[in-house]
């Protein structure tokens, strides 16, 4: 990890390497599952594109309605987010709908599902302080679990 303000992209360096952030997630994965393993699904870690890197963090009662919570690294904005998700694009769209058409509005919802998969996010840490684990594990793990209360109390 280097120390500078910000590197010749204007991108701040207080961010982590990759190796890093991806030994940062399996540790915190391996936390909540050890913390959660009874009422939770606690997916493997997708390590897809240079966009993101998350893991699913699912109360059992969500995914039994075909929905998913995701514990998200943003890489483009140094950030981790928490999305609803649908286990499919039709059970995305359908539960969308039901979001968008609400008055509910504690979290954002996407104008339009065609390119992502959230259905309704929120950005929990904007550049996350790495050299912490104990701080930045505390504040992904409460507001995850404060959005999860939110949007198991809308579904009720």
């Amino acid at each position: 990890m280097q120390n500078d303000k910000s590197n010749t992209n204007g991108i701040p360096n207080n961010s982590i390497s990759h190796q890093g952030l991806i030994g940062f997630m399996k540790s915190f994965r391996i936390h909540l599952m050890k913390q959660y393993i009874d009422d939770y699904y606690i997916g493997s870690i997708y390590y897809g594109d240079n966009n993101i890197t998350y893991f699913p963090f699912t109360p059992k009662d969500l995914k039994k309605q075909k929905l998913k919570i995701a514990i998200v690294f943003n890489h483009q904005d140094l950030r981790f987010e928490v999305w609803l998700a649908g286990q499919n694009k039709q059970i995305q769209k359908q539960y969308w709908e039901i979001f968008k058409d609400s008055d509910w509005h504690k979290y954002h919802i996407p104008s339009t599902i065609t390119d992502g998969f959230s259905i309704v996010d929120h950005i929990l840490v904007v550049n996350p302080e790495f050299d912490n684990y104990d701080m930045l594990a505390e504040q992904i793990e409460a507001g995850a679990l404060e959005f999860i209360k939110e949007i198991e109390y809308v579904l009720r």
